[in-house]
């Protein structure tokens, strides 16, 4: 397969409008596809393959992991042919992607998952990339992956992590780190903010960027976050998951490695969305029982 430089690209969301504009400031032609027609290159999925040359085609899907990603993927089956190859940069589980590549083998086409880590700061400061697939079918993206990236060393940002799989099972454990690091810099911070000794808890957040060793990209964005609204009034405290910290921990039982910090940042958010614990009401029923500890009415 011949190096791709012209690429079609399914999915212009936030990540994805990122990604077309960033591949065509590195000089690669890019055809994108969105149902959304008013940021849609083409009218439709088959109009985009038929935009892209004749051969070696490859089309990199970034729409949301699991029944969307599935019929972009069966109808790209039915469009594309032999020599061809689609690339997943969803959020999609490791073990879909080994059924997406044997279904699209079927018709000749190979497939290529890749995490992508960069989020809408991508655009600007490029995208970490990890690539799960045939060696040959990666060598060909690379210079899709090259214009992606950050400057500087290839191997700083991109990996050619293992056979199909093994680029979203990185980025899997990526985001199970990434929800352990949060929860400890929140953590932190609700700590500073309970104690008034400090009195300038962003100034100390801020104080931490350089020269420290817990300073991150992480924290430059809490101290963003903090500068833009001092007491985190404007949002609540109830935090989604997308799946990848509930497949990390499913790993670890999988393989009985203990994750107890990922695990725990994971049950944090769960709790984040009970407005009031049974559990805890439990806890207290059961102190005042054993020992008549005081309760607070409901509601109080």
């Amino acid at each position: 397969m011949e190096p791709v430089r012209h690429l079609g690209l399914v999915g212009l969301g936030r990540m994805g409008a990122g990604m077309r504009e960033r591949l065509r400031r590195g000089g690669l032609t890019v055809t994108g596809y969105d149902r959304n027609p008013d940021i849609s290159d083409v009218a439709s999925l088959a109009d985009l393959v038929a935009a892209l040359p004749e051969s070696g085609r490859a089309v990199w899907v970034m729409v949301p992991a699991g029944e969307i990603t599935q019929s972009v993927i069966d109808e790209l089956a039915g469009l594309l042919g032999p020599g061809d190859v689609v690339v997943d940069g969803g959020n999609s589980r490791y073990t879909d992607d080994q059924l997406h590549a044997a279904a699209l083998a079927e018709h000749g086409i190979g497939y290529v998952d890749v995490g992508v880590s960069g989020g809408v700061w991508g655009l600007a400061n490029g995208y970490a990339l990890m690539a799960g697939g045939d060696a040959a079918h990666v060598e060909a993206l690379l210079p899709v992956f090259d214009a992606l990236r950050p400057e500087g060393p290839r191997e700083e940002s991109f990996v050619h992590a293992g056979k199909v799989g093994a680029g979203h099972y990185a980025k899997m454990v990526h985001n199970g780190i990434e929800y352990g690091v949060m929860q400890a810099y929140a953590e932190g911070y609700e700590l500073l903010e309970a104690k008034d000794i400090v009195t300038d808890v962003p100034g100390t957040l801020r104080a931490w960027s350089r020269g420290t060793v817990i300073r991150s990209w992480l924290l430059d964005l809490l101290v963003k976050a903090l500068e833009e609204d001092p007491e985190l009034a404007e949002i609540d405290d109830w935090v989604d998951d997308s799946g990848e910290g509930r497949w990390t921990v499913d790993e670890a039982i999988e393989n009985a490695v203990p994750l107890p910090v990922i695990t725990a940042a994971l049950f944090a958010r769960f709790a984040s969305r009970q407005p009031d614990s049974p559990a805890l009401k439990a806890v207290a029923a059961l102190r005042q029982q054993f020992g008549g500890h005081a309760v607070k009415p409901a509601g109080s």
